[in-house]
Order: C-alpha cells, then sequence, then structure tokens
C-alpha cells in the first residue's frame, strides 16, 4: 500500500485586547500597529484542518466545513500555499530522497466547531491551523515566529494564533514584512486563573468585512492615525507589564479602554461603522456595574469587529458573573441548557441550575435593578480559558477518508 502524506493540526481562536486594525501594506497584510491577544483554548474553540499531498491529485482542492470552496478564489489562500510549497522546494533541493511534494497536489478539508465570520476570529484559526499543517506535511524546519509570518499573509490576526498564551504580533517596520510577526509573550501555564467567557449574541455573518472597514478606516478616520500614533505603543507597553505581573485590574481596564476606543474610531470612520448592538452595548454596561458592586475591576469586556462579547475574569469570580449574566439575558425556552451554557469547568453541577439563583447578595441586587432582557439575546455562552498553540493530531483524527475526500462532505 502506498505512504499517505496527510497531517492534521487544530488551531485556537485569539482575541485581542489590544486590537489589530488598519494595514500599510494590503497585499502583505502589514498592520499599521502592533497586538496583543490571548489565546483561547481549544477544546472549546478551534478549527481542524487536515491536508494531503499526493501526485495523483489533478489539482489542489478545498473543503471548509463539508462544502467544497472554489481554491483558486481566494488569493490570500493561495499565497499561503504557494509560499509553503517554496520553503518545502528549497528544502528538497538540500534532502536526498525527499519526496517532491512541493509539485503533487493538495486536498484540504477544514472545520470549525464554531460559527464562521460571526465576530469569533474564525479567519484566524483557520489560516493558524491551514500553515500549521501544511508545516507538518512538509516537515518545514521553520520555527512558529517564521511561520506567523506566512500565515499572516492569509488573515493577519492568524499570525497570533500561531501561539498559544499571551501572543504580541509586532508591526514592524520593513517594506517586505520580515519583521512582522508574532512572538509568544507568556505562556498559558503563566496565568492559568484567567478565563473567558463568550457571550454569542449572533453567529450571523457580518454585513461589513474587517478588511474593507479597516480601509475605509485608514482613508477617513483622523482618531485612527492619533491612535497608531501614541495609544497603542503605550498601551502595548503597559499590557505586556500587567500580563508579567498578573494584575487584573490593569489587564481589565486596558482590555476595555482599547475595545472601546477601536468601536469609536470604526465610528470615526465616514461612513461610520457599527460593529456592536443593542445587546452589545447592555452587556458593557453590565459589566460595569458589576465591578462596582463588587467594589473593584473584577471583569473586562472586548468585542472584535462584531457584536459578540469576550468577558475576561478570574476563575473565583466566574460563577457571579455566569449567575449575573444568565440571569438578564435568559435562553429561550426552546434551547436546551446544555446548548447555552455547557458548564465545562463544573461550576454549577449541572447546567439545568444555571441563571435559576444568584448566590451573592451585591449581585442578586444589581441583577434585580437590570432586570431581564429577552430570552434569546444572547444565543450561546462559551466559558473556556487561555489555551495552547496549535496541535498535531493523530491520524484518526483525520477529515478525509482513504481516497482523499471529506468524511462529512455536504452538497
Amino acid at each position: 500500500m502506498a505512504k499517505i502524506y496527510e497531517a492534521t493540526v487544530t488551531a485556537p481562536v485569539n482575541i485581542a485586547v489590544i486590537k489589530y486594525w488598519g494595514k500599510r501594506d494590503s497585499a502583505l497584510i502589514l498592520p499599521t500597529n502592533s497586538s496583543l491577544s490571548v489565546t483561547l483554548s481549544q477544546d472549546h474553540l478551534s478549527t481542524r484542518t487536515t491536508i494531503r499531498a499526493s501526485p495523483e491529485f489533478a489539482a489542489d482542492r478545498l473543503w471548509l466545513n463539508g462544502v467544497e470552496e472554489d481554491i483558486s478564489a481566494s488569493k490570500r489562500l493561495t499565497n499561503c500555499i504557494t509560499t509553503a510549497r517554496k520553503l518545502r522546494a528549497a528544502l528538497e533541493e538540500q534532502t536526498a530522497d525527499a519526496p517532491l511534494m512541493s509539485a503533487w497536489g493538495l486536498h484540504v478539508c477544514s472545520e470549525n466547531n464554531f460559527p464562521t465570520a460571526a465576530g469569533l476570529a474564525s479567519s484566524a484559526s483557520g489560516y493558524a491551523a491551514l500553515v500549521s499543517a501544511l508545516g507538518a506535511l512538509f516537515e518545514l524546519p521553520q520555527s512558529a515566529s517564521e511561520l506567523s509570518r506566512v500565515a499572516r499573509v492569509g488573515s493577519g490576526s492568524a499570525c497570533r494564533s500561531m501561539f498559544g498564551g499571551f501572543v504580541a504580533w509586532q508591526a514592524g517596520i520593513s517594506e517586505d514584512g520580515c519583521d512582522s510577526q508574532a512572538v509568544q509573550v507568556a505562556d498559558r501555564q503563566h496565568w492559568p486563573e484567567l478565563q473567558a467567557l463568550v457571550l454569542v449574541v449572533s453567529d450571523q455573518k457580518k454585513a461589513i468585512s474587517s478588511t474593507a472597514g479597516m480601509q475605509t478606516t485608514v482613508e477617513t478616520s483622523q482618531l485612527f492615525a492619533e491612535r497608531v500614533r501614541t495609544v497603542v505603543p503605550q498601551r502595548m507597553e503597559a499590557m505586556q507589564k500587567a500580563i508579567a505581573a498578573r494584575d487584573f485590574a490593569a489587564f481589565a481596564e486596558i482590555t476595555m479602554q482599547d475595545s472601546n476606543q477601536f468601536h469609536a474610531v470604526c465610528l470615526d470612520t465616514y461612513p461610520p461603522i457599527s460593529y456592536m448592538n443593542d445587546t452589545s452595548r447592555a452587556i458593557a454596561s453590565l459589566v460595569h456595574a458589576f465591578n462596582t458592586a463588587v467594589g473593584r475591576v473584577a471583569a473586562a469586556y472586548t468585542y472584535d469587529a462584531g457584536p459578540n462579547a469576550v468577558i475576561y475574569a478570574l476563575k473565583d469570580d466566574m460563577r457571579d458573573i455566569v449567575e449575573l449574566v444568565t440571569h438578564c439575558f435568559p435562553r429561550p425556552d426552546t434551547v436546551p441548557a446544555e446548548a447555552f451554557y455547557a458548564d465545562p469547568f463544573a461550576v454549577f453541577g449541572t447546567a439545568d441550575t444555571v441563571g435559576n439563583r444568584i448566590a451573592k447578595s451585591e449581585v442578586a441586587q444589581l441583577a434585580h435593578a437590570v432586570g431581564k432582557f429577552p430570552a434569546g439575546s444572547v444565543r450561546r455562552i462559551i466559558h473556556t480559558e487561555v489555551g495552547d498553540g496549535p496541535r498535531v493530531q493523530p491520524a484518526s483524527q483525520s477529515l478525509l477518508n482513504p481516497a482523499g475526500m471529506p468524511k462529512h462532505a455536504r452538497e
């Protein structure tokens, strides 16, 4: 039986606490400013990608969530594959008897375990999984930072998903992008108490893509220029100090301030861009009210280019926050408790008890004062933690069948 040349990798979602918005070079995806993110656990949010190379494949083919896509329609995707092939070709020239995979066709199959294009950084995990799988398949010797430059060409924030823990994307100054790459600021074990709640307000594709939105911002927003020049460099330094010291109050305040300014820049764009909706804004207000009620900064929100909220908090405060959020934003009767909030860390024992009782009096008083929003305003709550970088999976986790076709194909 002929040997199968294949690799399967899972890659994580990352959520920026210092936002990337704007490019100085759209073709190479070189950012106007550095950014910093937290990698979330792949146990709850991930993309799995299988890539097989074979001289029998007549052409490159791509399946996303079971549906075949025109691989040539995405210049970014083909650029990533072309770059990885060049790196493999250089390796083949130096290695006797190396299979000439750089000239073979590829079958690429990728699946997300979360909604695509709904403000949950699906492109970041997707391109990180693609590049990591290409690196494993082609046995590339490049470091994770070097491969992050390849992922960056697919999706800017994808370079940060090449690492676990806390990750900085260095903007760089070189015109060819050789110094625009991701580096790990701290690994996941550095701050294991930090957790996150993803509040899915909408799982629909956003009306204005990040690519289109940020280009309009660069061209029209005066506030954006000040952000790039002075605000972000100061916040990058302050955030790295907060992470190093595990100073949650500082981490939280910088995170919320930067999220607020990012969306202010979007509103300063002409025509204005609004990614948040009324539920998004209500969640932000609830976080501030919660911090006031408990007498300290115990929670922080952040929003990417979409309405979904991510709330960061330390493990010991998460029960209070989940109780408050699920009371104020109840699940519809038609949604099973496990589907609404799975309780992966066994905070409550059973999902059915979530939202029925609030233990702390000050939090209960706040919940009573705020009241309840319409059921279903928050569609789903994902409780997760800081996670690791891309994981190479065993052959049993392949998304392709023995013939090299998707196991879960859809029409």
